[in-house]
Order: C-alpha cells, then sequence, then structure tokens
C-alpha cells in the first residue's frame, strides 16, 4: 500500500496517538516500532515521509536513516527525545532533513508534515512536466522557450545545470544527485542567481514555515558545497553574505 506518512517510534502509545491525529487530517499514516519492522514496510509499501525516532529497540534511527537514504529519496523528520545539538547536527548531516524534539506539538508536527508533503507533490509535478518538455524537446528539437534543448534540463549556463526530472544538478559537465530539500535549495537560489537571497526566503520557499533554525539552514548548504564546489571550505559558487543569507554566483 501507499501511505502519505510512516511514523517508526517504539513508543507505541505516542505513535499511535500521533498517526490518529494525521489521518484527522487525511494524511494517510502508517506506524511501525522497530528498525526491522520499518525495513519490512518498505518490501511491501511506499511512504511520501517517515517521521523517525532515534532510539529504536532494536537499533539507532541514526542507521535507519542511513540505509533509506541509499535507496529512497523521501522527507526523514527525526522526532526524538534526545535535545543535544550533538545530535540535531548528526542527524541533518547524515541525511535528516529536520529534527523535532519530544514532546512535540501535534499542531507545529502536523504544519511541518504538511509543508514537506507539499514540497513532495510539487517536486513530483516539476518531475513529470520536465519529462513531458523533454519528450516534446526530443521529437521538436528544441526546449519550451524555442532554444536548442539538452533533454530533461529545466535550468542552464555554462557551468551549472539543474534537472527536475532527475533531481539533480550538472557542474562542468560532472552530473550530481541531490537529495529533496538539496534540490529545493539549490533551485531558490538559482532562480535568484547573483543576487543575495535571505535566510527568510529560503526558509519560506523550502522549508515553507519558520520552525527551522539557522542550523538547519546551514548544513543543506554544507550538503551543497561538499557536492558542487572544488573545495567546499573555499566556495567560489555558494557564497555566504553575513548576517543576510547566500548568493549563487554563476
Amino acid at each position: 500500500m501507499q501511505y502519505q506518512v510512516l511514523i517508526v517510534d517504539d513508543e507505541k502509545d505516542l505513535a499511535k496517538m500521533t498517526a490518529e491525529y494525521l489521518q484527522m487530517f487525511d494524511i494517510s499514516t502508517a506506524c511501525v516500532y522497530s528498525a526491522a519492522e520499518c525495513y519490512d514496510f518498505f518490501a511491501v509499501n511506499s511512504a511520501e515521509l517517515i517521521l523517525l525516532d532515534i532510539n529504536l529497540g532494536d537499533g539507532s534511527g541514526f542507521a535507519v536513516c542511513k540505509k533509506l537514504r541509499g535507496e529512497y529519496n523521501l522527507p526523514i523528520l527525526f522526532i526524538s527525545a534526545r535535545q543535544s545539538d550533538d545530535d540535531v547536527l548528526a542527524a541533518l548531516t547524515i541525511g535528516g532533513d529536520d529534527y523535532i524534539k519530544k514532546p512535540y506539538s501535534l499542531s507545529v508536527l502536523l504544519a511541518k508534515v504538511k509543508v514537506n508533503l507539499k514540497r513532495v507533490a510539487e517536486l513530483r509535478d516539476a518531475e513529470k512536466g520536465a519529462t513531458t518538455s523533454a519528450a516534446n524537446g526530443a521529437a521538436t528539437g528544441v526546449a519550451g522557450n524555442g532554444t536548442p534543448s539538452d533533454a530533461g534540463t529545466t535550468a542552464k549556463n555554462a557551468i551549472l545545470t539543474l534537472d527536475a526530472a532527475t533531481m539533480s544538478a550538472v557542474r562542468n559537465g560532472r552530473r550530481v544527485p541531490l537529495k529533496a530539500k538539496e534540490y529545493a535549495l539549490l533551485h531558490c537560489l538559482y532562480e535568484r542567481r547573483n543576487t543575495i537571497v535571505t535566510k527568510e526566503v529560503l526558509f519560506d520557499e523550502v522549508w515553507g514555515d519558520a520552525f527551522y533554525s539557522d542550523g538547519t539552514l546551514n548544513v543543506h548548504i554544507r550538503k551543497l558545497r561538499e557536492k558542487l564546489e572544488d573545495d567546499p571550505n573555499a566556495p567560489t559558487l555558494i557564497k555566504t553574505v553575513w548576517g543576510t543569507g547566500y548568493i549563487l554566483e554563476v
């Protein structure tokens, strides 16, 4: 079966209560209570988003995240009673899209889930549109704007190409796969390339609300730099404008 949300949490009562709350808002939700059950779930089902606890009875949510990241491209939101900044940074660094500390507000959790599901739907629609555009371009030899087309590309210049169909970037001829949030962040910067993009704009357009910290943004910028820059410690593509935001120089 296909679900919108999968909750992976060994606190069964909390997981069930959260699932029931999300279902009140027509968000199809399933629960599993261990790492093994999570893997078994994906053997026969699918989900668009995961709420993942760190402390699972048979393993670590960090290990689950790493394994799922190697096989699926979907938002992973950690939900955990662990409060330290080290845990938050570890979760975001290994591929988590957000970190929600327990006890959490169900209304805030709902807002975060809705924002991420909306982003998944938008990216899916963009992929469909890019596939259609690529097919039309292959038939006519031109892109939708009347210029020669590289199949599947949605934005390009001499050194950087964004491809919505494969959710990837091409830098100097090298294709770089990106995660959903990484692609959304890069796309936001690209749409405003060579101008300063404030943190507020990035939070609003990429995450959709104000519940995220600078640490979340910094980690995702770091991931993009590691994938796209020749030297992530001396970036020439994505530059920081201290106290304001970032600028993509292309």
